[in-house]
């Protein structure tokens, strides 16, 4: 089985040094560099399984790297891990709307960064090959990891494909936040009930873009639907 790729972003020599040892002694693939542009031309080069970014880097910041990332049909599944010295709450919230997947602060542990790395992967895989849901005019290829709305590709980040395959595969049920919490990041203690009104509100916007109509349904102090109905 081929190694996982992963894409580190760091301008600090040192940092990137102890998070390179870690991640290939755990069997990745390291490619990495401290400038956003570089990052930019290397994704496509590398095609990484993951990627690490830290927030302040020479040339395009990391939230200008992820924000580009999430636009392009090519890499708007790839999962994004944020490494940053900036912990205020307000922080955490711009990187998750921007597209991060998870949000590591500085200092860390570098085993305690492979074993969130490794999560988030086990949570990006799909688990049944060739699984395919529909609901209303949404297509979900679930082992290729595809979405389509009235024939038009969706481009999602990891979680938001994550949420969509749970409502797709319970249409009209209403899950709460915390349901949402167990069902799609499995209890991380690190996600708020907060979290998944980000990614709620990402995932409508990508399902409803060129004016389509809503079909996630907010339920006053209940939670969410996919209910095209509501």
């Amino acid at each position: 089985m081929a190694n996982k790729r992963l894409l580190l972003v760091e301008d600090d020599r040192s940092l990137a040094d102890l998070v390179t040892f870690h991640f290939e002694r755990a069997g990745y693939d390291v490619t990495r560099t401290g400038d956003g542009e570089e990052a930019l031309i290397l994704v496509d080069e590398v095609k990484p399984d993951v990627v690490l970014l830290d927030w302040m880097i020479e040339g395009i910041s990391g939230i200008e790297v992820c924000r580009r990332l999430r636009r392009r049909a090519t890499t708007a599944n790839v999962p994004i891990m944020m490494l940053t010295a900036r912990g205020e709450e307000s922080d955490r919230i711009r990187g998750l709307e921007t597209g991060a997947d998870d949000y590591v602060t500085k200092p860390f542990s570098p085993r305690e960064l492979v074993a969130r790395v490794a999560a988030v992967l086990r949570r990006v895989r799909p688990a049944l090959a060739g699984e395919q849901l529909a609901y209303a005019d949404v297509e979900m290829d679930v082992a290729a990891h595809r979405v389509r709305r009235s024939g038009h590709q969706v481009p999602l980040g990891p979680t938001e494909f994550r949420l969509l395959r749970h409502f797709l595969e319970h249409p009209g049920r209403v899950f709460s936040r915390e349901r949402l919490l167990d069902a799609v990041w499995s209890h991380d203690p690190d996600i708020d009930a907060r979290t998944v009104d980000v990614h709620v509100r990402r995932l409508r916007q990508a399902l409803n873009s060129e004016g389509r109509s809503d079909l996630i349904r907010t339920v006053r102090s209940a939670g969410y639907s996919l209910d095209c109905d509501g």
